[in-house]
């Protein structure tokens, strides 16, 4: 039986590959998308869901929106990252046909774990506010989940919207620290220190044998690549989010181990990093299993193929 899936996005250019990996994939069970407010607004990222998967012929997919603000900060869109559009245009007119569903994604999140207690996995791409709030309505959560995997934090490089933060974490702090210490056995973090790995290029794209999929991926990654490029010297793009769903695909891309982290909340200079504690200075339970190592090259032959399939 397929991996029973919620995927939680709040979709840009890289949330939009992670929902295409997922769904063409066709071995997850996708229970639903839920969608919440980060790179883009809430109303914008639950558009650009219903766009991505009309692209992929995947409607039947539900689609729940959720948090518009994070917990208990003004939002952070990332414009100048994803494109006034969050896809960096590649999904212009004629505007979307399908429609997310009534419900609130923090309920939806809840309602479909405990119908299918020890089975369903969350992949997480976006701030952690939805899953947060939760947590807060359904603190015995954690117990009936199966795994939560999520992209964000990075351990020891370098933040990416500020010189310590990740963006999903630098956006709500506050909800990453909940799940942090929330009491999730199977908490699995996807950071920039695994992510920064997996590079997307020019050469890499052209591997793609639809032309329409080959077309948006090219026109979407554009602003992507070409800002990666005059920050690091290299034209390619990191995928960030899909490595998220590529994790949940197949464990063995990354090498894990459990450390004790948390996030900063209350800092001048460094609100949203996340600190780990990898010499146990504090002596705290470990909580949250971080990934160290990527086989990058092995993801993505996964990612041209599943998207070739």
């Amino acid at each position: 039986m397929n991996s029973r899936i919620i995927l939680d996005v709040d979709t840009g250019i890289d949330d939009a590959l992670a929902i295409i990996l997922a769904v063409k994939s066709r071995k997850l069970d996708m229970l639903g998308i839920t969608t919440v407010c980060g790179n883009v607004s809430l109303q914008q990222a639950t558009e650009n869901t219903c766009k991505v998967l009309e692209l992929i012929d995947a409607a039947d997919v539900p689609v729940i929106a959720g948090a518009a603000s994070p917990l208990i900060r003004k939002s952070h869109y990332e414009h100048r990252v994803h494109g006034q559009d969050g896809l960096g245009g590649a999904l212009p007119e004629p505007p979307v046909s399908m429609q997310a569903q009534e419900g609130f994604a923090p309920d939806f999140i809840i309602e479909q774990v405990m119908k299918y207690p020890g089975e369903v996995t969350l992949i997480m791409t976006a701030p952690l506010t939805n899953l947060a709030l939760a947590l807060m309505k359904c603190p015995e959560l954690p117990r009936y989940l199966k795994e939560v995997i999520f992209m964000g934090g990075v351990v020891r490089g370098h933040g990416n919207v500020t010189p310590t933060a990740e963006y999903n974490t630098f956006a709500d702090p506050e909800a990453a620290r909940m799940v942090l210490h929330a009491g999730i056995d199977q908490l699995t973090q996807v950071g920039l220190d695994v992510t920064r790995q997996t590079l997307l290029n020019d050469a890499a794209i052209a591997k793609l044998t639809d032309s329409t999929l080959r077309s948006y991926v090219a026109k979407s990654t554009e602003i992507y690549i070409n800002r990666y490029e005059q920050m690091n010297g290299v034209r390619a793009c990191a995928l960030h989010d899909p490595l998220a769903v590529g994790v949940a695909l197949n464990p063995e891309l990354v090498g894990r181990r459990k450390y004790y982290v948390d996030v900063e909340t209350a800092s001048r200079l460094c609100d949203g990093q996340m600190v780990c504690d990898i010499q146990n200075r504090l002596g705290q339970e470990p909580n949250l299993l971080v990934c160290e190592t990527v086989d990058a090259d092995r993801f993505l032959e996964m990612f041209i193929g599943v998207l070739n399939s």
